[in-house]
């Protein structure tokens, strides 16, 4: 544990002007730009037949190596000039190969799901620090790896050439395999799309499938929408096995019989919703912002049926509330859940609501838009009847939440004090980050800060989803919300005060070896 001297001066270098390499042990590290880092070029065309033979020795080489041993031996490939983007393809390739996205969507499924995460917080870092996130994940794949041996040792198998439609079929089949649940027919027509589809098109469908259910607590759409942005990076050539995995990991739906034929709980709303596209006006997206609107979706969705809260949007939206507005609301129920019981749960309700958020930004269809949208208020109840079968709710509403008017006005006192408040007092740390945020609109030291904290800290794949999920939409809300969604992030942030990953030293001593 680190003397409280010690934390202070590592407070006011990470909030302060000055790189903090030194700290990260990340200055030996060669600096990866945020163009090459970015979203690659030409992503709007079809998908390549190409079948990235050359990241192939890197994938081995991930599959095969040591989890004792992994790290050192890419960063030695890096030093010899290995790109930033080819790590992230060949740790996307092992993960959906080696990995298996059952019994759940989620577990050790979230060595594959942080791959977005990670790249998200790596592209939010400086130069120099851009590596570390992605080394992390690459070790944390190998746990994912030796629990899927010990699990069946299931790996993804060779598509059946055979059975691969034309392209001209290939989408028709698509839909009615996923329609009626079928794996099979599934695996070999998304085989087909990716070879010959356009990104967008397939993407609208993806999106639609990914928001279809509950099951997995969210996290279907949670990786469609990281497949789609880690994709963006690293290449649309890598995309078959990306996109035959996603298929598979949408169609489970935990041993049920085949929802197709039945009328199951997690699969209504979807059916449900499709009815409520017909009342949109045809104006829905022009609609005027509103907060009192926004506050009262808050007070509807803390404690209504999925069925209410996607029939009261719909209201909202022929009242000519703006988007919006709806979608303020909607992130911040989901943080106010989580201040309502912090844990797994909660998490996922603003995992969720991001993935979501990503879609509806990126979706081009107006129908597949408006679906998402009536999704994203349904889960939000669904998300409460998973969290009443955990323990206590809470009852504490965000908007209740009081800012703490003795928070120093020197910025990295006032977040020294934040974040040593995070590991044993986080309501009082939510106050305080209240009173820091109506003060700083734009609050770059902060995040700088939370993002450090998990590169030092992390040592869980929910550090880097929500760290990077509630950073980037902190923008996605209106200004006068923000406050309020920042400060309840702490519930789930990395404090100063925990101990760090022992990964961080493996990584110095790596790059000065």
């Amino acid at each position: 544990m680190r003397t409280r001297s010690t934390r202070r001066s590592f407070l006011r270098i990470a909030v302060g002007t000055a790189a903090t390499a030194d700290w990260l042990a990340g200055a030996h590290l060669p600096r990866v730009s945020v163009a090459e880092a970015a979203v690659s070029t030409g992503v709007a065309g079809s998908l390549t037949t190409n079948r990235a033979d050359d990241v192939e020795p890197l994938v081995r080489l991930i599959e095969g190596t040591p989890r004792e041993k992994l790290v050192e031996e890419v960063v030695r490939r890096i030093r010899h000039g290995t790109s930033y983007r080819e790590i992230v393809a060949a740790l996307m390739l092992a993960g959906v190969r080696n990995i298996q996205p059952r019994p759940n969507v989620g577990f050790k499924f979230h060595a594959v799901l942080v791959v977005n995460s990670a790249h998200l917080a790596s592209l939010s870092s400086p130069d120099e620090h851009r590596w570390l996130p992605i080394l992390w994940a690459i070790d944390y794949f190998k746990d994912a790896q030796a629990q899927n041996v010990r699990e069946g040792n299931w790996s993804l198998p060779a598509v059946d050439e055979s059975r691969i439609p034309p392209a001209h079929q290939a989408r028709a089949m698509f839909v009615e395999a996923m329609d009626r649940w079928d794996e099979a027919k599934a695996d070999v027509a998304v085989a087909a799309l990716a070879r010959s589809a356009s990104s967008a098109e397939l993407f609208e469908l993806f999106c639609r499938y990914g928001a279809r259910d509950y099951r997995s607590i969210g996290h279907k759409a949670i990786f469609v929408a990281n497949a789609w942005r880690t994709l963006h990076c690293v290449g649309w050539q890598y995309a078959e096995p990306v996109l035959r995995s996603l298929t598979y990991a949408l169609l489970n739906h935990n041993g049920e019989a085949n929802p197709a034929d039945n009328d199951f709980t997690a699969d209504r709303p979807f059916r449900e919703n499709l009815r409520r596209l017909a009342r949109f006006r045809a104006d829905w997206a022009s609609g005027t912002n509103d907060a009192g609107a926004t506050s009262e979706l808050l007070d509807v969705l803390h404690g209504c049926s999925a069925s209410d809260a996607s029939e009261f949007v719909v209201d909202l939206i022929g009242r000519g509330v703006a988007v919006q507005s709806i979608w303020d609301a909607l992130l911040l129920q989901a943080a106010e859940s989580l201040r309502r019981q912090p844990g797994i749960i909660g998490i996922h309700t603003l995992t969720t609501a991001n993935a979501l958020r990503y879609a509806y930004g990126a979706a081009s269809s107006e129908a597949t838009r408006q679906l998402l949208l009536l999704q994203a208020a349904a889960f939000t109840p669904m998300f409460h009847d998973s969290m009443r079968g955990r323990g206590d709710i809470a009852d504490t509403r965000i908007r209740d939440l009081k800012a703490d008017s003795s928070l120093p006005d020197s910025e990295p006192a006032a977040l020294e004090q934040i974040f040593s408040n995070v590991d044993g007092d986080r309501e009082r740390a939510a106050q305080m980050t209240l009173a820091y945020a109506e003060r700083q609109p734009d609050p770059v030291a902060f995040m700088r800060l939370a993002r450090v904290l998990v590169f030092l800290k992390g040592r869980d794949s929910h550090d880097y989803k929500f760290s990077s999920a509630v950073l980037e939409d902190f923008h996605h809300l209106s200004p006068n919300w923000r406050p309020r969604f920042l400060a309840a992030s702490v519930y789930n942030l990395r404090g100063s005060s925990a101990d760090d990953n022992p990964l961080v030293q493996r990584v110095r001593q790596a790059w000065q070896a």
